[in-house]
């Protein structure tokens, strides 16, 4: 029976919520929270031994320090499999699950599992070092997204033939590789019959997906920043207190304008965050922490920039699809240059 340790984060560990976000490694000898779920559904073949608990901020913002203590933790310990979350849509959680998987494959050459959602950001940047299964956007999705993971390792621990990643689920690696074809149909005849399908308008699939990459130039740099005038786009969440556009507080698809021609800071009690991805309580007490209308209007008042634009622009990141992100950004971008705006500064949390 093949060794399995899984890493979670500090929700999933029932540390804490975003109040324990920074949360050092916790090492536990026996397992915590749906590492027991896991557990079951990888019996017989594996065992899951030991669940790691680690705050997304603390993974995210000091890797190195958190990487120094789980390696010296990883050292003491035989395994043959490493999983990490599901990390569904959850951002932090996602590029930490990416972290851990990646560290872990390049010191102690195990396989390395783990499930995000497509739009996770984790994806893009460690699908290439890790096996990333196709999961859901919330939490509602725990079982099938470990029933996806455990399902795989099984076939790793019985030295079953591995499929390619659309056949498994997983999203593609980047690693190709020749495959016979079941019936033997050499690729002159599948690409005739391809094209032949794509001239009837029939549906085909392609046997080599090239991605497609939308590559934006930058702007030029400002000339004359003293005389430009400046507009704050901010993805925080920060509007007035009654939300009067009713912006979604996740996944969002809407966004809003507010009017600040005469406000030298956004007010406590006059405006809030509705953002849910993290503690709004900082944020609230203090809404220019994501709408910095205060530092806009001191470099204003010391000619650093010409002028700070009548409205901001504001939505909400946390689990907005990247279709809605690109929409709401035509849409703004279209209005700032109508209204002859120099420049943008985009505040994120």
């Amino acid at each position: 029976m093949l060794k399995a340790i899984h890493y979670i984060n500090q929700f999933f560990g029932q540390v804490g919520g975003e109040d324990a976000a920074d949360a050092k490694p916790i090492f536990h000898d026996d397992l915590v929270g749906c590492s027991m779920m896991l557990n079951q559904m990888v019996k017989p073949d594996i065992e899951v031994t030991n669940t790691i608990v680690c705050g997304d901020n603390y993974i995210t913002n000091h890797t190195d320090e958190a990487l120094k203590e789980i390696f010296a933790w990883l050292d003491t310990k035989k395994f043959d499999i490493f999983f990490a979350g599901p990390a569904f849509m959850a951002g932090r959680y996602g590029v930490g699950c990416g972290i851990m998987c990646k560290a872990v494959a390049e010191r102690y050459h195990v396989p390395v599992i783990t499930s995000m959602n497509e739009e996770n950001p984790g994806v893009e940047e460690y699908k290439s070092v890790c096996y990333i299964f196709k999961g859901g956007r919330k939490a509602t999705f725990m079982k099938d997204d470990v029933t996806a993971m455990a399902k795989f390792a099984k076939k790793i621990a019985k030295g079953e033939e591995l499929l390619p990643a659309a056949q498994e689920g997983y999203f593609p690696r980047g690693i190709r590789a020749e495959i016979p074809q079941p019936d033997g149909r050499i690729a002159a005849d599948r690409v005739i019959d391809m094209l032949l399908r794509k001239l009837k308008g029939e549906p085909f699939q392609t046997e080599l997906i090239i991605p497609k990459m939308e590559k934006i130039p930058p702007a030029p740099a400002l000339k004359d920043l003293a005389h430009a005038t400046i507009a704050l786009v901010s993805s925080s969440g920060v509007v007035p207190v009654d939300n009067p556009d009713r912006i979604q507080s996740a996944s969002a698809q809407k966004w809003g304008k507010y009017d600040i021609s005469k406000l030298d800071n956004l007010p406590e009690g006059v405006f809030k965050t509705i953002h849910a991805g993290f503690d709004p309580a900082a944020m609230c007490h203090i809404p220019d922490r994501g709408v910095p209308v205060d530092a806009m209007r001191y470099f204003e008042k010391q000619g650093k920039i010409g002028k700070l634009y009548d409205y901001y622009y504001v939505t909400v990141g946390t689990g907005t699809t990247q279709a809605f992100a690109a929409k709401f950004g035509k849409e703004i971008a279209a209005e700032l240059h109508a209204a002859k705006v120099d420049a943008v500064v985009l505040t994120a949390t």
